[in-house]
């Protein structure tokens, strides 16, 4: 799995943009403002809507705001997972680690502790 959006507060859909990106990505890859990996405590600004192959160009995206939730994974088990509580982003920029140390992703709600299990964050 990978960041999803799954809601937003205010009304509409989310527009893409196309933003410059030279790395593959697939959808709901997580990306700095610079089109780059959002891994770790990195923010991200947009979150990929397409997939796409390494290389310059570009990549059609959706911004990242505070009202926008998406849907993920925890890529390991976490124990002590708790809504309100900011995780970091794992290496393949498409899910939360159990990390909540200059967490990045805080957690709206989940379905479990273990690895894999549904997790809905926002930035």
């Amino acid at each position: 799995m990978a960041f999803i959006p799954l809601q937003r507060g205010s009304a509409g859909v989310p527009p893409f943009e196309k933003i410059p990106c030279s790395i593959a990505t697939s959808v709901g890859t997580a990306l700095t403002a610079a089109g780059a990996l959002a891994t770790g405590t990195a923010a991200p600004a947009y979150v990929a809507v397409e997939e796409r192959s390494a290389g310059a160009g570009y990549v059609n995206a959706v911004r990242v705001t505070d009202d926008l939730v998406f849907e993920t994974e925890l890529s390991e088990a976490s124990a002590s997972i708790a809504v309100g509580t900011k995780y970091t982003i794992s290496a393949d920029g498409g899910k939360i680690t159990a990390t909540a140390t200059s967490g990045v992703a805080e957690v709206v709600s989940f379905d479990g502790k273990a690895a894999g299990d549904t997790v809905r964050v926002r930035f």
